[in-house]
């Protein structure tokens, strides 16, 4: 029971394209039940594509639609964990991650860190989620996801990792030139971020990225599996394809006693200093009134 195999699923969904996608989706997951994965994981908006702009609300979807059910119910004895334009409360869009297991739906992560930057302007699109948890895969496996740029936030990293994470899933649309090229590698950033973490706080890491291209978008692959010691277990290159690896609790348990990230992580340090930064900036703000 502390052996868990996961997979990644690194494809090249269609624009707008949901029926499609979701064949696809039904694919991999009976490729990795087939192959004794426990869970398998696809890209960011892996049910739409990213490009959506102003079509997003038409590919919305509620978290009861007919596609979300028909992955739920082809997850029989393993979690998938997919990426959709969800359509929220008060009719709000966002950029969700949700995982299902036998035909039940276990989790969902509303992406918080909407970038609006380079080429990239979610915020004009998506409502930010406003949570952070965790899930529980299969004891002692404990998941969390983080949506891309959520990623590029350490403070939620170590969140999830006091939260009791033992395997953290990164669900990605990452594609070459949306930033700055003289000043940022997408490419370069994932294949740090990834292992950083992961040897950082003990935590196996799933980097799911999508291939492809799409309008102005180049879309460069390379899903990876990290070990806890931050070792790459997998590694996709830059075409369609799906690769596993299993991930051993021991070894999790090994890598948290040498490396004490998680146990030295002093939350009533960071909750006062939280609090005062807080206060300091409402006192600069509006004075001492």
């Amino acid at each position: 029971m502390h052996r868990l195999k996961v997979a990644a699923a690194q494809m090249a969904p269609v624009l707008g394209r949901i029926t499609e996608n979701v064949e696809v989706h039904l694919r991999y997951i009976g490729e990795a039940r087939r192959q004794d994965a426990d869970v398998i994981v696809f890209p960011e908006l892996s049910l739409t594509s990213y490009d959506l702009m102003q079509t997003a609300p038409a590919v919305a979807r509620r978290l009861d639609s007919d596609e979300v059910e028909a992955i739920a119910k082809a997850s029989e004895g393993i979690t998938a964990v997919f990426g959709m334009v969800e359509l929220g409360f008060a009719a709000q869009l966002h950029n969700s991650s949700v995982a299902v297991r036998d035909g039940n739906l276990l989790f969902v992560h509303r992406k918080l860190n909407l970038p609006n930057y380079g080429r990239l302007a979610e915020s004009k699109l998506f409502g930010a989620g406003r949570y952070i948890d965790t899930f529980d895969l299969r004891d002692p496996w404990h998941a969390s996801i983080l949506t891309s740029s959520d990623a590029w936030n350490p403070g939620l990293v170590h969140l999830v990792a006091v939260k009791r994470a033992t395997i953290l899933l990164i669900p990605i649309n990452s594609a070459s030139g949306t930033v700055d090229h003289d000043l940022f590698s997408n490419p370069d950033g994932w294949r740090l971020v990834g292992r950083f973490y992961s040897y950082i706080y003990g935590l196996p890491t799933l980097v799911v990225n999508r291939v492809g291209t799409e309008g102005e978008f180049a879309f460069w692959g390379e899903s990876k599996i990290v070990g806890p010691h931050g070792e790459v277990l997998a590694q996709a290159g830059l075409e369609e394809e799906s690769i596993a690896a299993e991930l051993d609790f021991d070894e999790v348990v090994r890598a948290r006693a040498g490396l004490p990230t998680v146990r030295d992580s002093n939350l009533d340090l960071i909750h006062r200093e939280t609090v005062r930064l807080w206060n300091s900036i409402g006192q600069l703000r509006f004075g001492n009134h």
